[in-house]
């Protein structure tokens, strides 16, 4: 496919247009949860930087946590590998401004060392952005850049709301400019700007400040490439796209599509588009072994232009509401949304404010009461610690998040001391490799430490990552046991069947390592009736776990009948006590999880622990955490109680209403 053949004479002096291709980063983080390999992109990368991009977004966003959490991949190794094979092309990666790739604020000799290895590493344009558009949370971030003598493009969120009118964008604009920004970027994560809107306000933007614009945008809602014609027709002179097989719904528009339509205007990109089509077949053949990771559908959703959840969330949104069991749900919470928005003060709805917004907004909708469970997260957001919301949150909803503690006004990252002389207390230095390794644990501490013991153990040792397991069809390697020809089959073995093939996810997590154990079956139990679901044979040792299903036909849930500590001898049966934990019932009154997630009994690794057993503490007093949607949620006593005993170990995933600890009334 080749443009110039449609050029007319007229045509061939043309405007250039940057245009910045999203699919290493943001277009897989959009369809497939992020579950893109570095080993698929060294594929193809070879043709992708030939293609004649203005800069490829490859890193950073949530593919620093992904690499380390499922994919058991050195998000460094990623960058470093990239840039080698990537010789023509400027890499660029997306930074949360004083998060970096982190969900919390970060201390400043932390921002400033992350950056300096990021540019050493191969990083040439640094997007950085503040959820809240809040440039005291940016500046630490573009000084270092430029010192290292990198591109800091500044960042508007687009967000529509009372407060957000192309005035308030300027405002923030000419702020980023002081800081000294280099260009800006137009962040539309949720799709949500109209074409009209792009025209009024990059031409406002190009008007009141000097530097470059550039246009973001999702396809969520349908508008993004008429956005983009408007946009550069305003002034825009650089956009984000996808390769074809890579774009569209909560990704960036399809590059060639845009190619084509400025092609007849008096702009030109300048690509080579028999190299695209070869980058888009590459990933239409890899898009079936990744994209079951996401839970994305398929289709335009213009509901987005009222609950404004962003691209790169909404997979993973779904996906977690599937966790909860509560994807039933999802009408309501996405109302619930709106709601939550406007009464923290109309935040933009990208990271980590789409999470802290939608988190709680989903345990407004669990606990059938608004406010009733309230995550750390949001706690600090209404203290300011995340830096100043758009518009002032109502006294009445402070008191009743904070009650009579009172917000901060200054700069948060003002309240932080470094960090970096200590970062690694705690931490056997035998897992420590690189300095890199330091940064990772500092910003990400649990999926950092989860890699790295990971990484030393043996590679005949090592057990699959929960990507491999995520990447096995289960029609193919997960089966129900052959039934006899001559037996039918029961209503139960359909049943079985069906949860295989429609909730793979509860198999995989059935199925998945816990604590060195490795079940290479899990046996469906209804009354006599018993299905096995096989695992393919592995080296590491193994049992057979048989859970429970009820006389309600509910689903079997994650990890039920599953708890052990270490390896058990393989081929042999789990003993009773690794099957059946203590029932809680024993227990007159116990403290139940509100949500599916991880248990914690304290704040952070090496940290004390909220309580001991046989303490005695007040009604509201935190007894332990479960970490849900990348949020802690501290769960509190109920009613003053002594602690009798803790149920779960530590790290183990809960299922809602399963009880974490026993408690007696004083």
């Amino acid at each position: 496919m080749k443009l110039e053949k449609y050029r007319t004479e007229d045509q061939l002096h043309k405007i250039p247009l940057r245009v910045t291709d999203t699919t290493l980063r943001d277009a897989h983080q959009s369809l497939w949860a992020t579950r893109m390999r570095t080993e698929d992109m060294l594929r193809i990368i070879d043709v992708i930087d030939n293609i004649g991009y203005y800069s490829l977004e490859c890193w950073g966003g949530a593919t620093f946590d992904v690499c380390l959490r499922f994919l058991r991949e050195n998000p460094w190794d990623r960058l470093r590998l990239i840039k080698a094979k990537a010789k023509n092309t400027p890499l660029q990666m997306l930074l949360r401004g004083q998060n970096l790739v982190g969900y919390r604020n970060y201390a400043d000799d932390v921002v400033d060392r992350f950056i300096g290895l990021a540019c050493e590493n191969g990083i040439d344009i640094f997007r950085v952005f503040d959820a809240l558009n809040d440039t005291r949370n940016l500046e630490a971030a573009v000084r270092t850049i430029k010192k290292h003598d990198g591109h800091a493009q500044g960042t508007l969120c687009y967000t529509i709301s009372p407060v957000h009118t192309v005035e308030k964008f300027v405002q923030y604009a000419k702020e980023q400019v002081d800081i000294g920004v280099d260009s800006l970027c137009i962040k539309d994560m949720a799709g949500i700007l109209s074409p009209i809107a792009a025209e009024r306000l990059v031409r406002a933007l190009v008007r009141e400040v000097g530097v470059p614009i550039q246009l973001h945008c999702h396809s969520s809602s349908g508008m993004a490439v008429a956005t983009y014609v408007e946009g550069v027709r305003a002034g825009a002179g650089a956009i984000d796209c996808a390769v074809s097989s890579m774009a569209g719904f909560s990704s960036q528009p399809p590059v060639e599509t845009l190619a084509v339509i400025f092609e007849e205007t008096n702009y030109s990109a300048n690509l080579d588009m028999e190299a695209i089509e070869r980058v888009a077949k590459f990933f239409a053949e890899l898009s079936p072994k990744r994209k079951q990771a996401s839970g994305m559908l398929p289709y335009i959703d213009p509901e987005i232009l009222i609950h404004q959840i962003p691209g790169g969330m909404i997979s993973n949104f779904r996906s977690q509401l599937e966790m909860q069991n509560a994807l039933d749900k999802l009408p309501d919470v996405l109302k619930e949304i709106t709601l939550v928005r406007e009464d923290l003060g109309y935040p933009p709805l990208v990271t980590p404010t789409s999470q802290i917004v939608g988190t709680q907004a989903v345990m407004n909708v669990l606990a059938g009461e608004r406010y009733k469970i309230v995550p750390n997260e949001v706690k600090d957001y209404v203290r300011g610690l995340y830096g100043r919301s758009p518009a002032p949150i109502h006294r009445r909803m402070i008191r009743r998040i904070l009650g009579d503690e009172q917000p901060i006004t200054g700069r948060p990252a003002d309240r932080l001391t470094p960090v970096l002389p200590k970062a690694t207390d705690g931490v056997d230095p035998k897992l420590i490799e690189h300095e890199e390794d330091i940064l990772s644990y500092l910003l990400l501490p649990e999926p950092a430490v989860e890699y790295f013991k990971w990484r030393v153990l043996p590679p005949a040792e090592r057990p699959e990552t929960p990507a491999d397991l995520e990447l096995k069809k289960l029609r193919q390697d997960i089966k129900p046991e052959a039934t006899p020809p001559s037996q039918p089959l029961s209503p139960f073995a359909s049943e079985i069947e069906s949860l295989i093939n429609t909730a793979p996810t509860l198999v995989q997590q059935l199925l998945r390592r816990i604590d060195g154990l490795s079940l290479d079956e899990v046996v469906f139990k209804k009354g006599d009736q018993r299905i096995t679901v096989r695992a393919a044979e592995t080296s590491v040792p193994s049992a057979s776990v048989t859970v429970a299903v009820s006389d309600n036909d509910k689903a079997p849930q994650p990890g039920e009948g599953v708890k052990a500590s270490s390896p058990v001898p393989a081929k042999t049966q789990a003993t009773p006590a690794q099957q059946e934990p203590k029932k809680a019932e024993v227990y007159k009154r116990t403290i139940n999880a509100p949500l599916v997630g991880k248990f914690y009994m304290s704040p952070g690794q090496g940290k004390t622990a909220f309580v001991n057993e046989g303490d005695t503490v007040n009604a509201g007093d935190k007894v332990c955490i479960v970490e849900a949607m990348k949020l802690f949620n501290e769960i509190t006593a109920p009613v003053k109680c002594r602690i009798v005993k803790i149920l779960v170990q530590e790290g183990v995933t809960v299922q809602k209403e399963q009880p974490l600890v026993a408690i007696e009334e004083v």
